[in-house]
């Protein structure tokens, strides 16, 4: 395995991190704000304000990493994204501000002002919206050369098929991952209300996830050639992602093992997440740049390679506390310890 395909593996392993524990964020958001809209606040809040009080400040620790080594590890990503990408890249960042600027007022604060929610809880919404944009140019026809440098096509962008199925891909899945996370969760405090209602919004956004994925196969088959032909070349790993969905909804349909539907979910997008990947390469903007011909020195690489995994293996075991000393501990979990720690 070489230094490129390494280095690529790290980073969209801290992606799918961020992909996960982000969704339950905003999902847990959306929830929240929608349970005020329509009178079940009285349901969710609680159970949804205990999970996010822990956790809303490292959410973005994974996102931070990716960001740091996709510029150490291909230095031309800046040059070929940087302009590009200003303008959703800016829209992300101020929605990332707004959010944490409510959440705390509403936490800190005013606590059940709905304004502060809703604010928080459509931000949720629109960050991934924003995000995903990424996805989509990297797979060509966006962007074009002028005077040697590159040029976003808005226009053509915006009104791509591909684009929206993208962004409702994100949508979709943000609210399917949080729904069926808050499910388990809320089962485990023995909030049967919570459970119930949950355990509906999982079962509600499931089918959406799986048909604008398959959506996003069927454009990108016009799109990028290339793209849709190696991901048929490993079509078995999409079926067994497709199974793995499966074994999550019949739990949820039959009401087990809500602890055990969610890891079957995290499975689902695992497969299909590093599947879609591996699919790309070894392009990083398909056609201008590959893993290859933007990569750093061999010193630098090794370098960022010891560090970002030294600083994967602090991670893991501090969300594995943060797991065991407030969000799974019984006494907090049903609410008998103070929820702003």
């Amino acid at each position: 395995m070489t230094l490129e395909i390494i280095g690529i593996t790290v980073l969209w392993t801290f992606l799918f991190g961020y992909l996960i524990v982000a969704s339950i964020d905003f999902g847990a958001g959306f929830f929240n704000a929608y349970s005020l809209l329509t009178g079940r606040q009285h349901i969710l809040t609680n159970i949804i304000q205990r999970y996010l009080s822990p956790v809303w400040e490292v959410t973005n620790v994974f996102l931070v990493f990716f960001f740091v080594g996709i510029i150490g590890f291909f230095p031309k990503t800046a040059y070929y994204y940087g302009t590009t990408l200003l303008v959703p890249a800016s829209i992300a960042l101020i929605l990332l501000a707004i959010r944490g600027s409510y959440y705390a007022f509403e936490t800190y604060g005013s606590r059940g002002h709905k304004g502060y929610s809703f604010m928080y809880g459509l931000a949720g919404l629109f960050i991934p919206a924003a995000l995903s944009i990424v996805l989509t140019i990297s797979e060509g026809g966006f962007i074009t050369m002028v005077n040697d440098a590159p040029v976003l096509d808005y226009n053509a962008l915006f009104t791509s098929p591909l684009t929206w199925s993208i962004v409702v891909l994100s949508l979709s899945a943000v609210l399917y991952i949080s729904a069926v996370f808050l499910t388990w969760y809320a089962n485990k405090a023995g909030d049967k209300e919570a459970t119930k209602l949950m355990r509906k919004y999982a079962l509600v956004w499931a089918f959406p996830t799986i048909i604008t994925a398959l959506g996003i196969m069927v454009e990108l088959r016009s799109h990028n050639p290339e793209h849709y032909a190696n991901l048929l070349e490993i079509w078995w790993a999409f079926g067994l992602s497709f199974l793995l969905f499966i074994g999550t909804v019949w739990l949820l349909f039959k009401k087990r093992s809500y602890g055990k539907a969610f890891w079957l979910l995290v499975g689902q997008f695992l497969i299909a997440f590093f599947a879609y990947g591996f699919a790309h390469r070894p392009y990083l903007l398909y056609p201008y740049l590959t893993i290859y011909d933007s990569f750093t020195n061999e010193a630098m690489a090794i370098s960022l390679i010891i560090a970002f995994i030294l600083g994967f293996a602090l991670l893991i075991p501090s969300l594995y506390l943060l797991l065991r000393l407030f969000l799974f501990n019984k006494d907090y979990i049903r609410g008998k310890k103070d929820n702003h720690a």
